[in-house]
């Protein structure tokens, strides 16, 4: 049995998502974080960095949202969520799994959290390192949006879906508080309906226990 350790909206929802997708069966285990249970001696055992979310497959125990989506990729080829191994599609969706995870996902997590980064005793700077982040998200979601405007196709691949777009969903997410959000921008909005239409996305709100507006 796969087993999930989730916290509603996290960076859990990508892999939540694809395990849907997948239909295979899976256990949620919920993670307090207003308890700290992220913190806690049992949950630092199985992810020492204290974050969202783990998978337990079997014997192994991983950590980190993009090594997981490709994990449960390669654990069903069948279901042709990654293009052929070798491959320049594959590449590319390297590529962007990665952009993704090192890009998109901390200038986010630099905008919810800007006092993770200086002492409170600095206001001023702790939140103009949320307006830069901001800005920065704006940069990267033009990128992102010019990649389907490229492309033409419904998913950020091109025409198949992957298992790059649940981790690109959840960017766009979670961009829903800023100025310019994703689901504003003209290819990006359209995304963003296609992905809030999938059964799998519908089934994950009741869930995670998550409300409107989703996006």
């Amino acid at each position: 049995m796969l087993r999930l350790y989730f916290a509603p909206g996290n960076a859990s929802l990508a892999p939540h998502l694809l395990l849907r997708e997948l239909g295979q069966p899976f256990e949620l285990v919920p993670v307090d974080r207003d308890r700290g249970a992220h913190r806690s001696p049992d949950y630092l055992r199985l992810n020492p960095n204290g974050l969202i979310p783990v998978l337990e497959d079997g014997d192994l125990v991983l950590y980190e949202t993009g090594a997981i989506l490709l994990h449960l990729a390669d654990r069903h080829p069948a279901s042709g969520l990654l293009p052929p191994l070798g491959s320049a599609a594959r590449a590319q969706a390297y590529k962007w799994l990665c952009w993704l995870s090192t890009g998109l996902q901390p200038t986010m997590g630099r905008w919810f959290y800007p006092e993770r980064h200086l002492p409170a005793q600095f206001p001023e700077a702790i939140a103009e390192i949320k307006t830069l982040a901001e800005a920065r998200a704006g940069e990267l979601l033009d990128i992102l949006d010019a990649e389907f405007a490229r492309h033409g196709g419904p998913w950020l691949l091109g025409e198949q879906f992957s298992a790059v777009d649940p981790l690109a969903f959840m960017m766009c997410r979670w961009t829903r508080g800023l100025q310019r959000p994703a689901r504003s921008l003209p290819h990006l909005g359209p995304y963003v309906q296609r992905m809030l239409a999938r059964p799998a996305v519908q089934g994950l709100w009741a869930a995670e226990g998550l409300q409107a507006p989703y996006v």
